[in-house]
């Protein structure tokens, strides 16, 4: 199966959501064929697991995605409480971790087509690490980019280290 990015987008918008779709992908195929327990599992140092990289993944996404609607996010942590979103509760799964960023990824699709242009901007969040300014949409989905990359390859390291299984293997 070709990597998503090995197929021609067409526009900006679709090569945008291509390459965000090409590092969602790296994430979920890291995931691919372990047991519940392998994936909830933390084999490095890290308190990272596999499902718990899908779940943040698709928080982060949706977080991304309300901020751009100008919308409250029905999922936002709390500061004090956003570590719990690295890791599944009790009537979370893999499996619902997946099914959930996939109606997140069909919204964002949506949302990116009905806006006018990529340059409709949206205030960022009052953090330290964000000047107090607004981004565009197309600032939204490189930072998608970046976020899940950084994520596919720590996804990467946890695989290895569950059962020896490379992702450019």
């Amino acid at each position: 199966m070709p990597h998503p990015t090995e197929e021609i987008a067409g526009d900006e918008r679709g090569t945008l959501l291509l390459f965000v779709e090409d590092q969602r992908q790296a994430i979920r195929r890291a995931a691919e064929g372990l047991t519940p327990e392998q994936a909830a599992s933390r084999p490095t140092a890290s308190e990272l697991s596999l499902s718990g990289l899908v779940k943040h993944a698709a928080e982060v996404e949706l977080n991304w995605l309300r901020m751009a609607q100008c919308r409250p996010n029905e999922h936002r942590r709390a500061p004090e409480t956003w570590l719990e979103g690295f890791h599944l509760a009790e009537d979370e799964s893999l499996d619902s971790a997946l099914a959930f960023w996939d109606g997140v990824k069909k919204e964002t699709a949506d949302f990116v087509a009905s806006v006018p242009t990529l340059d409709q901007s949206f205030p960022l969040p009052k953090a330290p690490w964000f000047p107090d300014a607004e981004v565009s949409v197309r600032w939204m989905l490189l930072h998608l980019v970046r976020e899940f990359a950084r994520h596919a390859g720590h996804a990467d390291i946890l695989r290895e280290s569950i059962d020896g299984t490379k992702a450019m293997g």
